[in-house]
Order: C-alpha cells, then structure tokens, then sequence
C-alpha cells in the first residue's frame, strides 16, 4: 500500500511538473506572434538580430513594448527623422532602451518612483552608470505609468505576459532615450539655468560628465535676480552654479534622497535634503519638480537658489517661496536672463531647429509623444489599463484553476483504485 502511494505521489507531480513547464515553456518569438497588437514591435527587434538572440538566452528579463500605435505616433516625436532614416545606432539604443534587466512585474510598482537600469549603454548616448533608467510607478486607478527623457510618459496597456525568459509588458508611447542638460532644460522652462551654464562654461561638464545630479532654479528664481547675475564676475556666476552640481557615485533619483542626507557640491561645500510637509527640500529650496531624466543623470527644479555661503540655512516649510538668500536685482518679468547664450538648436522645438551631434532626431517633441502621453490618464485609457490588467490576471487565475481541477481529478483517480 506504501508503494503504492508513493507512486500515485510521483506521478502527480511529474503531471504537475509537466503542466507548469507547458504554462511557461512559450518562448518570446510565439508570445509575439500571439500578440498581433505587437506586429511592429516584433518586426522591429527580429530586424536587430543580435539583440532579438540575446533576448533567447534570457531568464530573467523585462520587456517594455510599444504597441502598433506607438509606432504610428513615431513620426510626431523626437524619434521620427531618426526612424524614418534608419539611423540603426540610434534606433539600437531606443530598442535597448525598452529592455529592463530582472523581472519587473506590474505589482512591484507603488506609489513610490522606482528607477530601473535598461540594457541601453551606448556612451554616446548616456553616461549613467550600469545604464540609463527609466522611472516606474503606480498611479491611482492602479495605472501603471512609465517615465522617460523630456518628461515622456507611458502607460502600461497590457501586463505580465509571461514567456520562457521573462515579462511583455504592452505600453502605448515609446520610451524616449534622456538627452543632455542643455537640450533637456527647454523642455521644462528652464532657459535661464541652461543659458548660464553656457555663459560660465558649466554647460560642457553638465551635458558629459558621468552621474550628476543637479538642483536646476527655475526661470523666475533667475528674474528675481538677473541684473545682479548678470553683472557679477564669471568666476562668482560659476561658483554659485556649482553649488547646484552634485557628482556622486551614483546618481541620486528622488527614491535616494532622504531625510538628513548631506550631500557634497560641485563647489566643495555641501547641502542638506529635509523632507518636511510633504515637500522635498535642498537648504531652504524647495522641489517643485523631481526625477527630469537627462543623459549623464537627472535634474531636479527647485524655486530657489542654493548660497554658496549659507550652507546651513534650513527650510521653512509654511512659505510657498523662501525669499532669496543672495540679495541682488530683479529684471522685469517679462524678461529671461542668459538665455541668449542657449545654443539656438534648442531654444525651442520645431522641426526646422538644427540637432547637435548624438541627438535623437528633430525637436518636436512638444506635439509628439510626451504630449499625446499625458492624455493616457484619462479615463478612457484607465479604463482600458485596468480591463488588460484584469485580463492578464484572468489568465493566471484560469491556468491555477486547471491545475487545481488536475489534482483533484488525479486523486479521485487514486482513491477510486483504493491506492490512497
């Protein structure tokens, strides 16, 4: 009778076995062909052979993929010129860009960003290292949204298709790949900053250097004190810049910067994070914006400037604005200082506007796909996210299910036979 129910055992688990293995022994190529949503995507990584074996060897491996309407929006974003003429060092990076290494399924993301390392590492196009990172986080609705350079976002369309080597997560926008601080501050209204770097020489360090991460004033901190700035001497405009500048080790995101952290500036002297009624503070300057991805790092927008020789002025939490630590003079609102000195490729974005060296095709980005991305919040796409979502998650359930039914009928088979 032992035997027996030791064999009635192992032969239900060698049918389990078999039926797990059979759940996730589909590959990437039948996962995608499965996916008819995904024609473009597939047509795109076969077409870069290298990358689409890489992917065979995986096992553990994370990837985001634009659906068919992600590529028909590639002509009205800042990847279309590149796309159209078939630019494969550039088209390369955008495709490696979307590969997350480890598996990152939809519920490992909260209300918290998460910045995760990509297989994208080609230097002329990032200077991170380990890899430029694309943000990740979990917004209300349970929508899952996906952040990258010039403020892109994504919205995670279909979840956890599963495959031999990892995850398919469907998204509707293409990651677009970070670019430098020069061609990344127009984006977010911050000439002034861009501008002034360029005047004192900062600009060439900020745009190459490995792991930044800068505290970028915004325009109106600037106008607050532009005719002081702009008389000052070069070498005293430098060092208050550089006191905005942290190099580290690593680049440090918002998930990175803690309460207490005391961090140490391009200038030598050091600033201090405080977390305080909500808001993220550097000295008494408060963050208005968080985590702007750029090629070597990240910008963070604060409403203020950063003394040079007030390192240890604390934040007021109850002031909207604290008011400037460096007395100086303003200009009249309407007027932006240094931003002259902005190359003029980048002053605005237009597809007429030239593109420097290692740039990722025409400017306009404003129409394409960080401006049809942020209509992915509305309910609609909410609705559709959750419904996808729920779908996935259908799917697993039924498989469970199957299983569940296969136990139960293999051990009334068993106690039929009187073997248990």
């Amino acid at each position: 009778m032992r035997a027996n129910n030791v064999t009635c055992l192992f032969t239900f688990f060698a049918i389990a076995f078999v039926a797990l293995a059979q759940q996730n022994s589909q590959d990437l190529t039948q996962l995608l062909q499965s996916n008819k949503n995904l024609s473009e995507f597939t047509t795109l990584l076969t077409s870069y052979g290298d990358i689409y074996a890489n992917l065979s060897f995986q096992s553990q491996v994370t990837i985001l993929a634009p659906n068919n309407d992600a590529f028909n929006k590639i002509p009205y974003t800042i990847l279309g010129p590149a796309f159209e003429a078939n630019q494969s060092q550039i088209v390369r990076s955008v495709l490696q860009y979307h590969i997350l290494p480890g598996l990152h399924p939809s519920g490992s993301y909260n209300g918290t960003f998460s910045f995760d390392k990509t297989w994208m590492q080609d230097t002329s196009y990032t200077n991170v290292t380990g890899g430029q990172v694309v943000g990740g986080v979990e917004q209300a609705g349970d929508v899952n949204i996906f952040t990258s350079g010039m403020g892109t976002r994504s919205t995670l369309i279909t979840a956890n298709l599963r495959f031999a080597g990892g995850i398919v997560h469907v998204i509707d926008n293409f990651l677009i790949p970070p670019r430098t601080f020069t061609q990344t501050v127009p984006q977010f209204n911050l000439t002034a900053a861009g501008g002034a770097a360029e005047n004192v020489s900062l600009a060439e360090y900020a745009n190459t250097h490995k792991d930044l991460t800068i505290f970028v004033p915004q325009n109106s901190a600037f106008q607050a004190l532009g005719a002081t700035l702009q008389s000052m001497p070069s070498s005293e405009l430098q060092r208050i810049l550089d006191y905005h500048v942290v190099n580290s080790t690593t680049v440090l995101y918002s998930s990175n910067l803690s309460n207490g952290t005391v961090l140490r500036t391009l200038s030598g002297q050091k600033v201090t994070i405080s977390f305080a009624s909500n808001s993220l503070f550097v000295n008494q300057a408060r963050v208005l914006q968080q985590d702007l991805l750029i090629a070597n790092g990240v910008m963070h927008v604060i409403d203020n400037f950063l003394d040079p020789d007030a390192p240890s002025v604390t934040a007021n939490p109850e002031l909207p604005t604290a008011p400037p630590l460096i007395r100086g003079t303003s200009l009249s609102e309407n007027i932006v200082p240094f931003t002259s000195f902005l190359p003029t490729s980048v002053t605005s974005f237009d597809t007429s506007s030239a593109m420097p060296t290692s740039s990722f095709g025409a400017n306009d980005i404003g129409k394409g796909a960080s401006a049809l991305a942020t209509t992915t919040t509305s309910a609609t796409s909410s609705r559709a996210s959750q419904s996808s979502t729920k779908s996935a998650a259908e799917r697993v359930d039924s498989s469970s299910m199957g299983l569940k039914v296969l136990a139960g009928l293999f051990g009334a088979l068993c106690w039929s036979i009187g073997i248990v």
